[in-house]
């Protein structure tokens, strides 16, 4: 009954309602749940790539990061994109002996940034830009960044699916033969755990952006700086460990159904 059925006008049955409906009593269907593994009462979520090349695009970027191409540099590029500035009403109250730090719930915004980051895989270093949009302008700026930060050598850039990565102003910067030492791997869709660059945006929300006060977006800027320079000079490189192949398989099972 738990796994085929609801109950009448609700989404989701708890012991209460299971023990209602069938006359058992709730510590006996608590135990039966707890046996079976059953969890009606949580639900979780999956996201699975509809992109026909999702095999090819995964052993292709797993391949760049556990054998990368000798002589060459592989990027993980990507935006974090409408970074808010975010200041509270009033002042912080600290933490103290028995009191964690507390803060009010509403806030006021001081506008927003894009950051641009490039996470070089080996070497645990980033290179970053702040811009005030999010285009294919912006994106063609940052890249030349990137050629003139790395002067020589291939460059593999892993990268996601958005337009302003593959638009004709993209397409039309890449053709140039000044350009082709650069090399667009764009992983596939709804699969934006396999740019590395994610895990250095969640490191960033973590320990500066989701309790930082910012009462301007110099200061947000500032913030944001600080923390990739005290990141680039303790060299943190994230090492790929999963398997394409691996991968492949437990995406394949993804739901366990």
């Amino acid at each position: 009954m738990a796994c085929t059925q609801k109950p009448v006008g609700e989404t989701h049955w708890s012991v209460r309602t299971l023990a209602k409906a069938t006359g058992v009593g709730r510590d006996t269907v608590h135990q039966i749940l707890r046996r079976a593994n059953l969890k009606p009462h949580r639900v979780g979520t999956f996201s699975r790539s509809t992109d026909p090349d999702f095999a090819a695009k995964v052993v292709d970027v797993v391949g760049l990061y556990m054998n990368a191409p000798e002589n060459a540099i592989v990027l993980c590029v990507d935006e974090k994109t409408q970074v808010q500035a975010l200041d509270r009403t009033q002042p912080l109250l600290p933490m103290r002996p028995g009191q964690i730090e507390r803060r009010t719930h509403d806030y006021k915004r001081n506008g927003t940034v894009q950051l641009y980051a490039a996470l070089e895989v080996q070497a645990g270093r980033v290179v970053s830009r702040i811009e005030e949009r999010h285009r294919s302008r912006e994106f063609i700026s940052f890249m030349n960044q990137l050629l003139h930060a790395y002067p020589s050598g291939e460059l593999h850039v892993i990268l996601d699916n958005v337009k302003s990565h593959n638009s004709k102003q993209v397409k039309k910067w890449h053709s140039s033969p000044r350009h082709k030492r650069v090399v667009f791997h764009f992983i596939p869709t709804y699969s934006s755990w396999l740019n590395l660059a994610e895990v250095l945006f969640n490191l960033l929300q973590a320990k500066v952006l989701r309790r930082g006060v910012f009462t301007s977006k110099q200061a947000l800027v500032t913030a944001i700086m600080d923390y990739l320079q005290k990141f680039n000079e303790e060299g943190r490189a994230f090492h790929w460990t999963k398997t394409a192949e691996s991968i492949i398989s437990s995406v394949n099972n993804l739901t366990g159904h």
